[in-house]
């Protein structure tokens, strides 16, 4: 009798240990399934925990998967090279979030084109007002990955000229003649001219034009010139310096001295130093310098004689 009674009570406690699980599990997912409902029964959007904790984790694994990824490119990457790429992987990695939040929501049951659909006018707003934006990301982006554009390059743009000093996603940093900084839309690269002074090579070819009068010992002017250039600091004895002869002007015969620098950034310096050294032998040689000349002819017209009056 009292084992019969054992054995009933440990099957009850067996059957009431089996429960236990289950009541746990429709506990977690009761609280999983806890969160807000939106939506038409056809088309709707659930927002729960366990879509919270869902997206949590894609993103944890997500930013692992960047940082190996980041770190697997840029280790036989030299500095500057690793800071250029870690901005443009700012930008990817902001893309890749998105999407990982994207297929995280659609892959859990969440039906993501109802809020794609109501987001629309604000994305295509947003896409309006951000268009310059990308533009000059996608342009940073174009600069750091083919090298079109270095730290320490002289470009000319807009008429303007400047030593790159800072190369960003968004915008490019230089230096001016005149030490004065200009913020460049990295758009500019990509859409417009752009004059890189040293992209190839530090060495850039200069000219300074000089015209004398006619008459002048042309082949003097020539020694002159070149006598100037070679002592002139900051011109580079290889290449040599040369002199052509350009044009008969109006007014003038005009040279053009051409020699070679390594520094194009401080090029006016250069050619105004070299000015006064070419007016100082003109001078000492008397070669002249001519002023523009116009010969004005009159030409006297007999005064129309008005007809009488018969």
């Amino acid at each position: 009798m009292i084992q019969d009674k054992l054995e009933e009570t440990l099957k009850e406690g067996a059957e009431k240990a089996k429960d236990i699980p289950e009541d746990i599990w429709q506990t977690i997912k009761s609280f999983l399934n806890f969160g807000f409902h939106f939506g038409t029964d056809a088309n709707p959007i659930n927002l729960t925990i366990g879509h919270l904790l869902l997206v949590i984790i894609a993103f944890i694994v997500a930013t692992v998967v960047l940082r190996l990824v980041r770190s697997l490119i840029t280790r036989k990457m030299d500095t500057e090279n690793e800071l250029k790429f870690k901005s443009i992987f700012k930008f990817i990695r902001y893309i890749v979030y998105i999407a990982v939040v994207l297929f995280t929501l659609s892959a859990s049951g969440v039906d993501i084109t109802v809020l794609l659909t109501a987001s629309a006018a604000l994305f295509v707003g947003l896409g309006l007002a951000l268009q310059d934006l990308f533009t000059d990301i996608i342009g940073g982006i174009f600069i750091m990955v083919d090298k079109s554009l270095s730290v320490g390059d002289v470009v000319e743009i807009d008429g303007k000229v400047g030593r790159i000093f800072e190369i960003k996603l968004r915008t490019t940093r230089a230096l001016t003649r005149d030490d004065k900084v200009i913020i460049i839309p990295n758009h500019h690269f990509i859409s417009d001219i752009v004059y890189n002074y040293t992209q190839n090579h530090r060495t850039t070819r200069e000219a300074v034009k000089v015209g004398v009068a006619y008459g002048s010992d042309t082949a003097l002017v020539r020694k002159i010139l070149i006598d100037c250039a070679s002592k002139q600091n900051g011109i580079l004895k290889s290449p040599k310096p040369f002199v052509l002869f350009e044009d008969f002007g109006d007014s003038s015969l005009n040279f053009g001295i051409y020699f070679f620098i390594n520094d194009s950034f401080s090029d006016p310096r250069i050619k105004s130093e070299l000015r006064f050294r070419i007016d100082e032998q003109f001078r000492a040689n008397k070669v002249t310098i001519p002023f523009p000349q116009r010969d004005v002819h009159f030409y006297p017209t007999t005064p129309t004689q008005p007809k009488s009056d018969a």
